[in-house]
């Protein structure tokens, strides 16, 4: 692909540089070669543009670069356009229509036409397989799931009864969808008595789930993760919880059950969400954080319990002092009672 077609891909306009350079692929500052376009989206990697061997390079409008050996396509938003960029270079792989021999499909079920399943799949009664999708070995789509259009689900997941996953989800290795909600009554002898789990799990469209996460079902009614949410590795939502559109939720976070996670929320690592809790839309908790209350929209939160990230980071620069502080507290009150004697 030459420069001048990667600037029309990427929206970009060619400030310098020969537009017929090919260009072969895209990596970062530090391992790009020749026939790679780069990428500068934070000043702080800044120093590595002198020694870059990129053959072109995405910079904002306000980014200056002195070589004149790199040519350069301005943007609005590098990583955007670097993003852009290697989809173009490396594509998902078209779908090879067949079943595997050892598949295992419930004569009630639908497959459609166009669909790619692997070894020792596993497809229970009723089941819906809409085309276009691609099912990994080792994978279990239990009684009444609906898997939609273009779909892929990697080796070792789990599709528990009833569970609906629209269109263009991707579900990465060993993740469970619609296990058991964690519902339990104490009776009169304190004895742990299990609530039957009889809701679902409803995936809506265009949501990547990561590897080894678990949602759970509802007892009655559903889980919902709504379109475009991304969810990382390692996460645990649990039963009746909501996730609106576009929220991202990284790795070890923990909802538990009944909570509702707002438009385009952002949980970082190992977050901690209260049951029956709403966090607002655009809001973000930062790493490490945990809520028992509900956020409002637009927050960013901070701690355990959470509260407004600006205090936090005043407090933990207090906290950080409190040993000096200490020392000097213990001086003034030498000093004082030297003074008193």
């Amino acid at each position: 692909m030459k420069v001048a077609e990667l600037a029309k891909l990427t929206a970009a306009t060619i400030e310098r540089g020969d537009a017929d350079i090919e260009i072969t692929s895209a990596a970062g500052l530090d391992i790009a070669g020749p026939q790679d376009v780069t990428f500068l989206a934070n000043p702080k990697y800044t120093p590595q543009i002198a020694e870059t061997r990129a053959g072109a390079i995405f910079l904002n409008k306000a980014a200056t670069i002195e070589r004149e050996d790199i040519a350069v396509l301005r943007v609005d938003d590098p990583y955007v356009a670097y993003t852009l960029a290697l989809r173009e270079f490396f594509p998902e792989p078209e779908i090879r229509a067949f079943v595997h021999s050892s598949a295992v499909i419930d004569e009630s079920a639908t497959v459609a036409e166009g669909v790619e399943i692997h070894a020792n799949v596993v497809i229970g009664r009723n089941a819906n397989i809409a085309t276009g999708v691609r099912i990994m070995p080792n994978v279990t789509i239990y009684d009444g799931v609906n898997v939609g259009e273009n779909t892929t689900i990697h080796s070792g997941v789990s599709v528990r009864e009833n569970c609906e996953i629209g269109r263009n989800c991707i579900i990465h290795n060993n993740t469970t969808i619609g296990s058991d909600g964690f519902g339990y009554a104490k009776t009169a002898d304190k004895k742990w008595l299990k609530i039957p789990q009889t809701g679902r799990v409803v995936i809506e469209d265009e949501v990547e789930i990561g590897a080894s996460t678990a949602i759970d079902c509802a007892s009655v009614g559903e889980t919902r993760i709504r379109t475009g949410a991304k969810i990382d590795n390692l996460v645990q939502i649990g039963h009746s919880c909501t996730v609106d559109e576009d929220a991202l939720i990284c790795s070890q976070t923990g909802l538990a059950g009944s909570s509702h996670i707002g438009k385009r929320v952002l949980l970082t690592g190992q977050v901690g969400i209260a049951g029956h809790l709403k966090v607002g839309d655009d809001a973000i908790l930062t790493a490490k954080s945990a809520t028992s209350h509900d956020v409002e929209p637009g927050k960013i939160m901070s701690g355990v319990p959470a509260f407004d990230n600006r205090d936090w980071l005043r407090s933990t620069a207090a906290f950080r002092k409190l040993g000096e502080m200490a020392n000097r507290l213990r001086k003034l009150e030498k000093a004082v009672f030297a003074e008193k004697e």
